[in-house]
């Protein structure tokens, strides 16, 4: 999957994924982003599911579009689902893309905002390429659905998996992903990386490839139950840890009925 020219070094860029309707998280992000003068930022989807506030996180993230500053918010699985239909998810997260659907799809009598809101969601691109670097949600073989676990860069003989292989044959130089919630480098001898074990701050080798996944702003699952994202610059990768009101988020999961108690026991856990 071509993407143009190499890598420079730029203005930081953010690159954020998996809101999941937490207004809180994603309110705490642009909060951060002000502090430290980010002014561009990339979304790789998921910006809706599970979460209590699909509405509120759609419309923040399409006003950061309006105002030049996100540049693209790509099509995530959930996006996709409440779309298309929840097909091979579990009956918990199947449960919140029906009520999301519901918050979201507009009737014959909607107001415009909720019409402009949905065509603008069904208009999500699924990939988006810059100076050399690939962003998708899942993976580049399945921008939506495919994850790329940790699990899958390990191998009993100690060589590169074929799903690994396989991945880094898509790309020229970084991919940036979400999906899973689980932040990490992934290295083209299939060593994930954790950002704790190299100090949250990851020097890219010129030439090298690297799959990147930046964790989730609103549902963390790597066991730390603060938000995350990553800035990029083109040769430094920095990942963030944000702390914000997750019992406020928690508090509302549990008012809807259709939302499954441990997707706010997820918050409160990060895993």
């Amino acid at each position: 999957m071509s993407c143009g020219n190499g890598s420079r070094r730029h203005a930081p860029i953010a690159i954020m994924s998996d809101v999941h309707a937490n207004i809180e998280a994603f309110e705490r992000l642009v909060i951060d982003l002000d502090e430290r003068g980010i002014e561009k930022i990339l979304c790789l989807g998921d910006v809706i599911g599970y979460g209590p506030n699909p509405v509120e996180c759609l419309d923040l993230a399409l006003s950061l579009i309006a105002s030049g500053r996100l540049q693209v918010i790509l099509l995530g699985n959930h996006e996709e689902a409440v779309l298309s239909g929840p097909f091979g998810f579990n009956p918990i997260a199947k449960e919140a893309v029906d009520w999301t659907r519901a918050q979201l799809k507009p009737r014959w009598n909607s107001l415009t905002r909720t019409k402009s809101r949905w065509e603008a969601l069904r208009n999500f691109p699924l990939t988006y390429c810059e100076d050399g670097v690939l962003f998708v949600h899942g993976s580049p073989r399945d921008p939506t659905m495919e994850y790329i676990l940790r699990s899958d860069t390990e191998d009993l003989f100690g060589e590169v998996p074929e799903k690994i292989s396989k991945i880094f044959g898509l790309f020229e130089s970084l991919c940036f992903v979400g999906h899973t919630h689980d932040p990490g480098v992934i290295t083209e001898e299939s060593q994930f990386l954790r950002p704790s074990d190299f100090g949250m701050v990851f020097e890219v080798a010129p030439g090298a490839r690297y799959v990147v996944n930046v964790g989730s702003v609103g549902q963390p699952r790597d066991r730390d139950n603060r938000s995350c994202y990553a800035t990029y610059d083109g040769v430094r990768l920095e990942y963030h840890r944000l702390e914000y009101d997750y019992g406020k988020t928690v508090e509302k999961i549990r008012r809807i009925p259709e939302l499954d108690n441990r997707n706010a026991e997820r918050l409160e856990l990060g895993n």
